[in-house]
């Protein structure tokens, strides 16, 4: 199943596009249309990690769209404005609590690398998520 075309219609044309069958940016190894790409069509993330990893590649596609409906409704904010230039150059899972298809709550620490012009870093976060009406949110981070 391809969800090139769909996926397309939601992302702003500045940022960068996986193709059908290439590797999903959340670096697990999946092809996108089997990975993140189902889910920021709408499918629901089983789990915290996947939420984690799905929100990641929507930063790295500019999908505002999508970071939006899955950020708990209490800590969402107003506005997100994704700048076209910051580059998202992998992910690394460091750590994850809980999370799973049966529990309430989950923690994924994770390490970002990031690219802006000649600039590179990486963002480390602890995120905390919430399982509510089956489905995952997520909640808040530390910055660290």
């Amino acid at each position: 199943m391809s969800f090139g075309a769909a996926a397309d219609r939601a992302r702003d044309p500045r940022f960068p596009r996986p193709a059908a069958g290439a590797p999903c940016p959340c670096g697990s190894g999946e092809p996108f249309d089997g990975c993140c790409g189902p889910l920021l069509l709408g499918i629901p993330a089983p789990t915290a990690e996947r939420l984690m990893r799905s929100r990641y590649t929507a930063f790295v596609v500019g999908d505002a769209r999508y970071l939006a409906e899955t950020w708990h409704p209490g800590t969402r904010p107003t506005q997100l404005d994704l700048d076209p230039a910051q580059r998202w150059t992998g992910l690394e899972i460091v750590d994850v609590q809980d999370g799973g298809p049966a529990d309430a709550r989950g923690v994924v620490a994770f390490r970002a690398r990031w690219r802006h012009g000649a600039e590179e870093g990486a963002l480390e976060e602890r995120s905390r998520f919430r399982r509510q009406g089956g489905r995952w949110w997520y909640v808040d981070g530390i910055v660290g």
